[in-house]
């Protein structure tokens, strides 16, 4: 879901596994914000922050729009995916829907949901697909 307010600030929803991060982007300075800590303070791992700031980066973004992320559930992975999803999509908003943001974009799949979540477990088995030991006596 993508909502634009009177003051200019593109709120959008980016999910990933079981992590929900809800994005508020809007002209500025080019800070990024996660759960009220900068994120090199929030994602200490480079691959989780690159994931997030590559979107801006990609785009030309970087130094001219503040980021302010609300993000809960799942891991350290997961967050930075959701993150990087709702980024994606309030910049798409932020730029306009037939802009050629949205095909940069698009053509990197950074707008495309991960569908992928963690199999159920099933009745009789151990885990999601393995079953007990087999024991001859």
């Amino acid at each position: 879901m993508v909502t634009a307010t009177a003051s200019g600030e593109v709120t959008a929803t980016g999910r990933r596994k079981t992590a929900v991060a809800r994005v508020r982007v809007k002209s500025g300075t080019g800070q990024i914000v996660v759960n009220g800590r900068p994120i090199d303070e929030y994602f200490p791992a480079i691959k989780d922050r690159m994931q997030v700031s590559g979107v801006l980066a990609h785009v030309g973004h970087a130094s001219d729009v503040d980021v302010r992320i609300r993000v809960d559930g799942g891991g350290s992975a997961g967050q930075a995916g959701a993150c990087r999803l709702g980024v994606a999509r309030a910049l798409k908003a932020l730029d306009g829907e037939t802009g050629e943001t949205a095909e940069a974009l698009r053509a990197e799949g950074m707008l495309t949901r991960d569908g992928r979540m963690k199999e159920r477990k099933k009745y009789g088995l151990r885990g999601a697909r393995r079953g007990t030991q087999f024991s001859k006596r």
